[in-house]
This record gives C-alpha cells, sequence and structure tokens, in this order.
C-alpha cells in the first residue's frame, strides 16, 4: 500500500510539473481552437461560408472569403438560451395605415421618383458617381423639405465650413430655412446617436455610409461589418421616432453602389444618380442629372426624376418633351427617328440615331450603351427576316440623344425604323413620331397609353404619329393623326408609299 500511495505521489508530481510548464499554454490554446467555431465571411457582400471557398456563391467575388471567428448564437449564455418574454403580435387587420405619412421634399421630381414624397420612417440610399451631385441634393432638400422641425445633417467627409460654403453657393439662405439644420461632422456612431437623440430630427442625411464606424463593430473603419451595422443602427433609430434618413453611398467602376448588397436589404428606397453627356445640339448643351429608382417599397420604380445642373446647384426640368430632341434646320437627316416613350407617368419624345457601316471582322458588332444591345439584335433580326434588309454583315451604332437610357417597350418600332433608314438611306418624313413594341414575328403589339402619347406628340409639333393598331375606339379625336399598322412590313409601307 505504501508503494501504491508513493507511485500517485510521483505521477502527480510530474503532472504538476508540466503543468506548470510552459507547455500548459500550448495545451490549452490547442483545447481552445478545437472547441472555437469558425466561419469564412466574404469580405465584399459579407456573405458566410462553414468552409473556404475560392468563390463568393453571393456576390461572386474571387478570394474574398476570410477565416473569421463566429459570433455566439443570440440569447445564450453559458450554453444555455435564456428565457425570453413573448414578442407581442398585431392582427394585420388592426393595424392602422398611414397614408399622410410623406413629407414633401420641396423638390418636385424627388417627390415623383419617391412616388410622392419623403415617407416617414422610410430609409432612402442614393449612390452615383463622385462629383455628380448627390450631396447638392441632399443638401437643397434639407433646405426645402416641408417640415417645421430640424434637420440633421451628418457629414464624414466635409467639414461645417465647406458645407457652409456650397449652402451660400446654392442661395439656400434666400429659402429662409437654413436656420434649422443643425450640422455635424464625424463619422463616430456614437457621436451621431448622441446628436440625434438631442436634436430629434424628422429628417436626416448622412454623406456618407462608407464614412460610418463603430467601436462595437470592429477596430477598422470602412469595412463591410462597420456599414452594415451603423447603417442598420441609424435606420432602427428612424423608424423608432417617426423620421426619415437620406443616407449617401460610393459606387463602384461597374456603377453599383460599393459596399455589401445587404446595405440595398436595409433601406426602403435605392435611388441612382445618372449623367448624361453634353451635346452642342441638344436643348441648348444643358447638363443634365436623372435620378432613378431601382428599389421603391412605397412608389414605383419606372419614374424618372431629370435635372439641370447650374450655378444655384440642381433645377427640377419640369417641361421635358422637347428636351431630348435634337434643334436642326432643313431636312431630317438618314439614320433618325423620334420616339414616344414612356418615362413613370409622362410621355417623352427623344431622337433615335442609328448609323450601319460594313463590318470591320467577319462578326458584326452592336454598339449602343442607351439601349440594351441585345434589344437592338433582335430589332435587326427581324427587319432582316420580314424585310430582307441585311444587317448581319454591318457593325451597327445606336445613340439617343441627350444620353437618357430608354428601357421601354415602346422604342423598338422607332429603333426598327431608324436602322432602316440609315441602311437604306432613306430620311424618315419630318414632324413624325413613333412609338410601338416589335415582336420576333413581325407583328407590332400595342403599347400603354398610346393616346396619351400621341396628345404629347401632337403639342410639340408632330402631327403624324405611327404606332400599332390598340383596337381601342377613338373618342374625341384622341388618335388623330395615327397611321396604325399590324406589322413592320405594313407600317414601311405607310412611311415610304
Amino acid at each position: 500500500m505504501g508503494s501504491i500511495k508513493t507511485n500517485r505521489d510521483l505521477i502527480s508530481a510530474s503532472l504538476g510539473l508540466y503543468l506548470t510548464s510552459p507547455w500548459q499554454m500550448l495545451y490549452h490554446n490547442f483545447i481552445s481552437m478545437k472547441t472555437r467555431k469558425f466561419v469564412y465571411r466574404c469580405s465584399s457582400c459579407g456573405h458566410e461560408e462553414p468552409k473556404w471557398l475560392g468563390r463568393c456563391p453571393e456576390c461572386g467575388e474571387w478570394n474574398t472569403l476570410v477565416e473569421t471567428a463566429a459570433a455566439p448564437p443570440p440569447g445564450t449564455k453559458g450554453g444555455r438560451r435564456e428565457a425570453k418574454p413573448m414578442p407581442q403580435t398585431w392582427p394585420l387587420a388592426s393595424v392602422e395605415s398611414k397614408e399622410g405619412g410623406r413629407i414633401s421634399s420641396g423638390i418636385a421630381e424627388l417627390d415623383r421618383v419617391l412616388g410622392g414624397g419623403i415617407m416617414r420612417r422610410g430609409a432612402v440610399l442614393v449612390g452615383g458617381e463622385p462629383g455628380i451631385g448627390k450631396s447638392t441634393l441632399l443638401l437643397q432638400a434639407a433646405a426645402a423639405a416641408k417640415i417645421k422641425s430640424r434637420v440633421l445633417y451628418v457629414s464624414g467627409e466635409e467639414s461645417a465650413g465647406q458645407i457652409k460654403l456650397r449652402a451660400d453657393r446654392l442661395g439656400l439662405e434666400e429659402t429662409g430655412n437654413i436656420e434649422r439644420i443643425e450640422v455635424i461632422c464625424t463619422g463616430n456612431l456614437a457621436d451621431i446617436e448622441t446628436a440625434l437623440n438631442a436634436v430629434k430630427p424628422s429628417l436626416v442625411m448622412v454623406d456618407s455610409a462608407q464614412t460610418l464606424f463603430s467601436a462595437d463593430a470592429g477596430s477598422v473603419p470602412g469595412t463591410v461589418s462597420q456599414m452594415k451595422f451603423c447603417s442598420f443602427e441609424l435606420v432602427s433609430w428612424v423608424k423608432e421616432h417617426d423620421a426619415a434618413l437620406f443616407l449617401v453611398a460610393h459606387v463602384t467602376k461597374e456603377g453599383l453602389i460599393a459596399g455589401p448588397k445587404t446595405l440595398e436589404h436595409l433601406v426602403d428606397t435605392v435611388l441612382y444618380f445618372e449623367q448624361n453627356d453634353k451635346t452642342a445640339g441638344l436643348s441648348e448643351g444643358r447638363d443634365c442629372r436623372f435620378l432613378r429608382a431601382s428599389k421603391n417599397r412605397f412608389g414605383s420604380v419606372d419614374e424618372i426624376g431629370i435635372f439641370t445642373m447650374g450655378d444655384k446647384g440642381l433645377v427640377p426640368v419640369e417641361d421635358t418633351g422637347t428636351l431630348f430632341l435634337v434643334r436642326r434646320e432643313g431636312e431630317v437627316p438618314a439614320g433618325v427617328a423620334t420616339a414616344a416613350v414612356l418615362e413613370g407617368s409622362r410621355t417623352i419624345l427623344v431622337e433615335i440615331q442609328a448609323l450601319t457601316i460594313p463590318a470591320k471582322g467577319a462578326v458584326s458588332r452592336v454598339f449602343a450603351d442607351k439601349i440594351d444591345s441585345g434589344r437592338v439584335s433582335r430589332v435587326a433580326a427581324s427587319l432582316e427576316k420580314h424585310l430582307g434588309l441585311r444587317l448581319s454583315d454591318q457593325d451597327l451604332y445606336i445613340n439617343v440623344a441627350g444620353g437618357i437610357r430608354i428601357t421601354e417597350v415602346g422604342v423598338e418600332l422607332a429603333l426598327a425604323f431608324a436602322l432602316y433608314s440609315a441602311r437604306t438611306g432613306l430620311a424618315l418624313p419630318a414632324g413624325l413620331a413613333i412609338s410601338g413594341e416589335l415582336s420576333l414575328t413581325g407583328e407590332l403589339r400595342p403599347v400603354s397609353r398610346l393616346a396619351g402619347r400621341i396628345k404629347t406628340a401632337r403639342g410639340l409639333g408632330f402631327p403624324v404619329f405611327l404606332g400599332p393598331q390598340d383596337g381601342q375606339p377613338q373618342e374625341n379625336g384622341e388618335n388623330a393623326g395615327l397611321k396604325a399598322a399590324s406589322d413592320i412590313k405594313t407600317a414601311v409601307g405607310l412611311i415610304y408609299a
């Protein structure tokens, strides 16, 4: 018995020496590494995977998955789930809808794109290229908004003096509402939340989302986690305090909003600012800016806001009927057609320009940046099939005067006539407006609000209108001047008879 006890003492002493040696640290580190859980998080979009992949399945970027410690499950402590009270629910039928919860921004074109104004408890993300006017739009909206309470303008990129210089240049002192704007120049979320609770604003402008940071989201500002965490906290604040939030976001070289895609899911509306190329023959060469919605929970995404940039900032364009028409003297050249297209709730007339030249290589190419190149190829194939007009050996160049991007199907018939005129050298008659959808069978399909397109064209000096047969009865001469055709061959015969 004594020998057994002695052996136990020796073993215990040996273990004690081992556990107090430097091997103890390595042993515990090994055990903690085995028990700690890791995930691989994409540095581009924030997507998580349990194992490493060369390409992120969410955003498609390569070599962006980084090993990160997994966050503990919510509501757990010491491996046990904490008891939580039952969350409150409401029957949908008992919920009161708030139709009057909109704030007028004081800028008609911005209200149009937003669906009638700024929605309370809503968040808007505005993206665009540098220098296009995002900060100018926010500052003008802050001064012109139809509210009596204060506005908090958060800037992480400019100083208060720079913001005041822009306000003076824009002439915002004349509006008399600049005194209600409170400015804070920081990206620290803690400071911003303190200012929000002190000012209690009805409108919050943040310029920009990429400059926000918080100590709770990591030590490195500008990361995916920082943007997601800070934006979520700001969106939560405005929803709890019956306010509205505008977030400015940078864009990538592809024109998409930089940062995680989750940022677009957090907000209610996503707006994109686009810019046209100044054209000497276009409406006095004005520099136009287009504001579009790619997501809108409280309105349509088909509306477009049109501005011109001047000495006093962004000026809304109210009369857009002739904005995209080229003023020229004499006859209309070949390859030019005037299309009546819908942009949301209004009709605008745009000039479609086409040029065909022999292909420089074995395969013809399509050059079109304002109209989808696939649509151009489809229209060209229909012309070649049903009219025998050879276009497969031609390089096709398509342009829209004014630099506006057209996505509506009603532009297809005008595009077809522009290509036909460019290939044959036969100019279209002056005073002709065109609208219609062209199918692969060569038939013309009806377009929405044809009577409104005809009325707008007639009011702008286009007495003749070429379009499809809509099958609607003509009342009060609404369709006067309409040359209706059922297919592309009949339409060509009506114009070049």
